[in-house]
């Protein structure tokens, strides 16, 4: 499948009107020794996660006879609630979202919020996944990707990358998580092609590394298993586009330690005021614990989602 900038630049002009261009905030407490670290709010969309710019890019370009079979797709949460609601803007009716049991229940409701039927299949997003699949091929429905291979979601989670450098052509890092790695690819293709010289820097979990290692190794881990972890919208495996362009527009991959992720997500409710879920926090458990290796004087960090289970956030707002 063909990604570049231009399906990108397509989606940024498709989405305009329908998807909210999110704040890009100075930090009030990360920044010293010259250096300015910006907050990119997607945990600001009315879905609460960067996910609603690649659903609603891929489905304002099915036929009217593809609207009519319905959609579906395989969610950790954020996707799934993103997907529908899409199709509600969307004016299609029939939206199913498979999700593992160990979904939380915030994420439940939020799909079912928005109008989506929500199943219930497997106990880790990759069963899900295997299990999933199988179902939307006999229900004959569409299926809305979540960041394996299709170039219209990449394009609408790239559209990240045009928004922060219109809003800081300053910019020279952006510091971005991977689950997937989804938004990883597409911000990074879309920000070197405005921006040669800026640096892309992915970060994962700990409690799955999965592009990491899948670059370590030389294999496409399209499942890999996964430790207890608070960032449930990062773990499973990785889509085959992104594995196979990451490497070549990313400049560096870091992964940080479920602690330091608590600490950062305390950090952003209580001094910041911005409520994130604990997957968008490793960008600055990155800078916790790398600030050197991550570097730059205006670094962007993508805080992708908000759909933080109230009692994990209360959780680790006593613990930290």
């Amino acid at each position: 499948m063909a990604f570049n900038y231009q399906e990108v630049k397509d989606a940024y002009e498709r989405i305009k009107g329908i998807v909210r261009t999110t704040p890009l905030e100075e930090s009030y407490y990360l920044n010293q020794d010259g250096r300015k670290y910006f907050f990119k709010l997607e945990s600001y969309q009315r879905a609460k996660s960067f996910k609603i710019r690649g659903a609603v890019n891929k489905m304002a370009t099915l036929t009217d006879q593809e609207k009519q079979l319905g959609v579906a797709t395989i969610s950790s949460g954020n996707h799934g609630s993103s997907v529908s609601y899409a199709a509600t803007l969307l004016g299609i009716k029939n939206v199913k979202v498979i999700v593992p049991k160990c979904t939380p229940q915030s994420k439940i409701d939020k799909i079912r919020y928005f109008g989506g039927e929500v199943i219930l299949m497997g106990e880790n997003y990759d069963e899900a996944h295997i299990l999933g699949m199988k179902y939307i091929q006999e229900q004959s429905m569409i299926f809305i990707d979540a960041y394996y291979n299709d170039p219209k979601v990449y394009g609408g989670q790239g559209t990240v990358a045009i928004e922060i450098l219109e809003q800081n052509p300053e910019i020279d890092t952006i510091v971005v998580p991977i689950g997937g790695g989804g938004l990883l690819t597409g911000v990074a293709v879309a920000a070197k092609a405005i921006k040669p010289d800026i640096r892309i820097i992915g970060v994962q979990t700990e409690a799955c590394p999965a592009m990491v290692k899948a670059f370590e190794d030389n294999v496409f881990y399209e499942e890999y298993p996964t430790e207890e972890s608070i960032c449930d919208c990062l773990v499973g495996g990785i889509g085959k586009l992104s594995f196979e362009m990451a490497k070549d527009y990313v400049d560096d991959f870091i992964v940080v330690s479920e602690e330091t992720i608590g600490r950062a997500t305390s950090f952003l409710a209580k001094e910041e005021k911005y409520i994130a879920e604990a997957g968008s926090c490793t960008t600055i458990a990155a800078i916790m614990d790398f600030r050197e290796r991550v570097g730059g004087k205006n670094i962007a960090l993508v805080i992708s989602g908000g759909n933080i289970d109230g009692e994990l956030l209360t959780n680790l707002l006593n613990k930290y």
